[in-house]
């Protein structure tokens, strides 16, 4: 599978919120957004920043314990709801079939983040843009961004990333 990679740092919770919401104006229906990294790594700080862009109002928490958020968007031109998932302390086919991850994550029925992927295993989509936040001390954060696979449709609205992530971070 060829993937597209693009690494950025933060230095604080705010710029890692500021480079999720950048990603977020250009997520569209249908797009599922892997969030990997260690607990404290920044995932949901990351969420939220994609929360924003899609003009929710709602509080946007960890599904740590609720397992599936849901949120209505103010972005109904292209994303109508968004869906937060955590997959930690689900194991095997059944627990994600409980949350309905299949349905969660198919084509067109809105924009799926999803916290701890790994715990999917087979059964993630073909398609999907991978965020891995690595922590490098207290505040520092290494964000990779990968499009799998490298289709025309992630060129195209992707293309420009790094320009525009150099222009939220300076």
């Amino acid at each position: 599978m060829t993937r597209r990679r693009l690494e950025v740092f933060s230095e604080s919770a705010e710029e890692t919120a500021a480079i999720g919401a950048m990603l977020g104006g250009w997520l569209r229906d249908g797009d599922v957004v892997l969030l990997h990294g260690d607990l404290g790594a920044g995932k949901t700080i990351f969420a939220k920043g994609i929360a924003t862009a899609l003009g929710i109002d709602d509080v946007v928490s960890s599904p740590s314990f609720s397992l599936v958020n849901e949120y209505e968007t103010g972005a109904a031109e292209t994303v109508s709801r968004l869906y937060h998932l955590d997959l930690f302390r689900l194991v095997g086919e059944d627990d994600l079939a409980s949350i309905g991850f299949g349905e969660l994550t198919a084509p067109d029925s809105a924009i799926t983040l999803v916290e701890w992927p790994e715990c999917a295993g087979e059964l993630l989509p073909n398609r999907y843009v991978l965020i891995e936040l690595t922590a490098v001390g207290t505040n520092r954060r290494v964000l990779r961004i990968s499009t799998i696979p490298d289709v025309e449709s992630w060129k195209e609205r992707f293309g420009d990333l790094e320009a525009r992530l150099s222009l939220v971070l300076a």
